[in-house]
């Protein structure tokens, strides 16, 4: 299939690129690099531009004679969306609007959501499934449920099918060290407990040992990249063979491990011991979120074969390999 690929320069977004191609499906780049790197769209031609652009996107898409769309292009932080509510509002919602508008115009019929579990809040229920009510309890999480909430609105009304994917703590490197994680200003878990280890001036922040854990520390479902990526591209795959106007999947590893565990995971592999200190909890921090990925094995045929342990290996040779904390 010809398929583009909003975001396509970024973490997960390359590695879903990579996926493609190994699977013989045409992709293009689609990505304005604020957040990202050129030498990442190393799989498809690219093409730089921004989600809000719907002129620029529907000649992308006719040129191309695009016929399936993936879309990670947005703003991610949880934390900064409480700070900046109007520049996730505009990045996601008002990008996901022109997106579909171009989708239209241009007559594509499958796409493929990159959502999140933060649109379930702080749900009761652990695991996590896809049929449990929706209420996030931050701007991003509301962003990405109101964006579920324009895919599912045009795929009753068009010749649109749409799946979203709803994942947990996207984690680890390209096996093969061409890609990984790396943000500015770096905010998730695993990279700055690497960083720990590689930054003698970087002490780590746990936020909370006093949850209803084992240890006292959050509990998240770490899911590799490379995973998720397969995930991607076998969502299209069954879009395609099935025309099931919507579908909702969650992506995770199915696995448990707290903060700490993370911790001594990465003092195993790496030797050193991780400096970090206790800090207070984080607002709206829950204690424990695990995926039921149930529905994706039996749906999507999906079985994540990465660990912790080899999230932890990847992450730790991409960031020594990259320089990433060097000082």
């Amino acid at each position: 299939m010809n398929t583009l690929v909003t975001g396509g320069a970024g973490y997960i977004g390359s590695m879903t690129c990579k996926e493609l191609i190994r699977r013989g499906h045409k992709v293009v780049v689609y990505d304005n690099l604020s957040n990202s790197k050129a030498s990442f769209a190393k799989w498809g031609e690219l093409v730089v531009g921004d989600v809000t652009d719907k002129a620029l996107l529907t000649q992308t898409l006719k040129k191309n004679n695009i016929e399936g769309i993936f879309h990670f292009a947005g703003a991610i932080e949880v934390g900064e969306s409480k700070l900046k509510p109007m520049k996730y509002f505009y990045n996601n919602v008002v990008g996901t609007f022109n997106l579909l508008a171009a989708v239209q115009e241009a007559g594509v019929k499958h796409a493929v959501f990159s959502s999140t579990c933060a649109t379930y809040g702080n749900s009761p229920k652990i695991p996590l499934t896809e049929d449990l009510p929706q209420n996030p309890v931050s701007v991003y999480g509301e962003t990405k449920l109101f964006c579920e909430k324009m895919f599912r609105e045009q795929t009753q009304t068009t010749d649109l099918c749409a799946v979203m994917l709803r994942y947990f703590n996207a984690s680890g490197a390209d096996p093969d060290g061409e890609s990984g994680e790396g943000h500015d200003p770096e905010t998730h878990l695993v990279p700055l407990i690497i960083r720990s280890v590689l930054d003698p001036n970087f002490e780590l922040q746990v936020f909370g040992n006093d949850y209803p854990t084992d240890d006292g520390t959050c509990i998240r479902d770490y899911a590799h990249v490379t995973d998720l990526a397969v995930a991607h591209v076998n969502a299209l795959e069954l879009s395609v063979k099935t025309k099931t106007k919507l579908e909702a999947f969650n992506l995770g590893s199915g696995k448990g491990t707290s903060v700490l565990e993370v911790i001594k995971n990465v003092e195993r592999f790496s030797g050193s011991k991780v400096k970090y200190a206790i800090k207070a909890r984080r607002e709206g921090d829950p204690a424990t979120l695990i995926a039921d990925i149930s529905k994706a094995r039996r749906l999507l045929g999906w079985n994540p074969e990465y660990t912790i342990e080899d999230v932890v290996r990847t992450a730790f040779h991409w960031h020594k390999s990259q320089g990433s904390f060097a000082k």
